[in-house]
């Protein structure tokens, strides 16, 4: 049976908000929060930490009436409109397709979380030895951070075809 592209939508945002959420359920009932796992040593640790803002905490000290507007209205309206984008756009191409549904599915699964809980649950670091150090992240930022790199993969892509057709 093959899958409509409306199915595979879904089916992709689906999948990323459940992975999402699934992870966030293990790491509230088995991770003390506050604490710190050696998962890799010190490069890869397990956390268990409520993040009241946005990406590394950003918004966290807003007032709750700005906290509703930034961390749940503005969000929520920008997942909106890129869901109407994927739906109505239908000459998109697959990676940006893909990219696009991590995008919303990690994006709906964290505000989900802001809605629900108050706070996004984050539980993954990686610090390389100060080569290359992360904030603490879940797997929604996972989703969302591959959805930006295959739309720019898909974009640079998108550009040296064009590029070979022009000459």
């Amino acid at each position: 049976m093959k899958l409509t592209r409306t199915a595979w939508i879904i089916t992709i945002i689906v999948f990323n908000i459940i992975i999402d959420q699934v992870s966030k359920i293990i790491v509230r009932a088995e991770v003390v929060p506050g604490s710190q796992t050696p998962i890799i040593g010190d490069l890869f640790t397990l956390h268990n930490v409520e993040n009241s803002g946005a990406f590394l905490g950003m918004g966290s000290d807003f007032n709750p009436v700005m906290r509703v507007i930034f961390l749940l209205g503005l969000p929520t309206l920008v997942l909106g409109y890129v869901v109407y984008y994927l739906f109505k756009n239908k000459t998109l191409d697959k990676l940006s397709l893909v990219g696009f549904c991590c995008i919303v599915g990690g994006g709906v699964s964290n505000v989900f979380d802001r809605f629900v809980y108050g706070s996004v649950t984050d539980y993954f670091h990686i610090d390389l030895g100060g080569v290359f150090r992360t904030g603490i992240f879940n797997i929604a930022d996972m989703s969302v951070m591959l959805g930006m790199g295959l739309l720019l993969y898909a974009s640079f892509k998108q550009n040296k075809k064009l590029k070979s057709a022009a000459k």
